[in-house]
């Protein structure tokens, strides 16, 4: 089994765990040992004035504290072989005299680390599209670019930087994965070894939600319903906030339940008219552990998203999470969901049709229980972590 390096571009410890912590997890319940690195950040942290109107500042400036106290620690061993590291790099650094530092700092802490727990340089496996920019991969035998977003459509990304050094590492990855079909689009002329595993789910997790012994938290308890929800970073680059204040207003017998972190990438988001709303409420960020019970206490899962550049090219994760928990999904028919039109309600972003998606699946309509509980099912991390290993397994040693 290979020992396999993880640059990650999301701390292990955030409260939205995405690709990078469930494949690392997946890689090690496989046999592989793990390094898990956190996020280098890609963007500058937003250090501005202190006060409640700049509460993503506060936000960057409480993980650069964070970062700086794991620094000086040795990677902790979060389970049986795999371990996260915080390395020590100037954020948002993109040339320059900066930029060479990060590398040095990384590339030193990797070769240190690596010696001191007995890791091997077999694989390197990064979500980092800047990831030639910050490390040499020539210590490691093979390299895997796993490409779950467009990053560079994301605000504040350095969309230039980002352009030329993600080419530069889908022409020398050994073999690049992605997430939806506008992204094997893009990377596959860069290289012929690309290929599409759609965003998948913990479901052993989130069917959770069908045990009738598991509680609904009182919070969305004390609730009315029905209750139409979402999990997920409540970002405007991604979520349009417009129609789903136009659906509320609409329809004002609708409990709309909101969890997650506000502004997640996107400071610019704007939630003040929702807020205004007597049936929207926001929960806020809550653990992991504890989503499933809230999704039990949900009656459609909701995923309200833009049409646009960035949202052309991903797979909402939340997807099939809301489907392992057994919930109907509405949602946007952006181009990665069109395949699984059989397992959900997909409709134009307009108040029309998700008003009539959700009368739909309130009463029952659309498709069957069974039917979204077997579609989650087929997507599972361990299932698609397989079928990437056999690639990477056929390329020639």
């Amino acid at each position: 089994m290979a020992d396999i390096t993880l640059l990650a571009t999301a701390d292990w410890d955030h409260p939205l765990w995405t690709n990078k912590q469930h494949v690392a997890c997946s890689l090690v319940e496989l046999g592989h040992r793990v390094l898990y690195v956190e996020s280098l950040g890609l963007r500058l942290p937003r250090l501005g004035p202190k006060g409640p109107a700049n509460a993503k500042a506060r936000s960057d400036r409480a993980r650069i504290l964070r970062r700086l106290r794991h620094a000086l620690l040795p990677p902790r061993r979060v389970r049986q072989g795999l371990w996260v590291w915080s390395p020590l790099v100037l954020p948002g650094a993109h040339r320059g005299f900066a930029l060479q530092l990060n590398r040095l700092l990384l590339g030193l802490g990797l070769a240190l680390w690596r010696l001191l727990l007995g890791l091997q340089a077999d694989w390197l496996w990064t979500y980092s599209p800047m990831t030639l920019a910050v490390l040499d991969p020539r210590p490691w035998q093979r390299m895997i670019y796993h490409c779950v977003d467009a990053i560079r459509n994301q605000p504040d990304m350095p969309a230039a930087d980002i352009n030329y050094w993600e080419d530069k590492l889908c022409r020398a990855a050994d073999t690049v994965f992605v997430t939806s079909p506008k992204l094997l689009d893009d990377l596959r002329p860069l290289n012929p070894f690309t290929f599409f595993y759609a965003n998948v789910a913990d479901v052993g997790h989130f069917a959770q939600a069908m045990d009738p012994h598991l509680p609904v938290p009182k919070d969305l308890t004390a609730l009315p319903t029905p209750r139409i929800g979402f999990v997920g970073a409540l970002s405007a680059y991604k979520l349009d906030l417009n129609l789903l204040a136009l659906l509320a207003r609409r329809h004002p017998e609708w409990c709309f339940v909101m969890i997650g972190p506000v502004g997640e990438g996107d400071p610019s988001t704007n939630i003040s008219e929702l807020q205004s709303l007597t049936n929207v409420h926001f929960l806020g960020t809550r653990p992991y552990a504890s989503l499933p019970g809230y999704l039990k206490g949900f009656d459609v899962g909701l995923l309200p998203l833009q049409l646009n550049c960035y949202t052309q090219a991903m797979f909402p994760m939340k997807f099939f999470e809301y489907l392992a928990a057994g919930l109907p999904v509405v949602a946007s028919a952006i181009e990665s969901l069109r395949p699984y039109g059989e397992l959900a309600l997909l409709c134009q972003p307009t108040p029309e049709a998700f008003e009539a998606a959700i009368s739909q699946a309130l009463a029952g309509q659309g498709p069957s229980l069974d039917k979204r509980l077997d579609g989650a099912h087929a997507h599972t991390y361990c299932q698609r972590t397989e079928a990437m290993l056999a690639h990477i397994s056929a390329l020639t040693p």
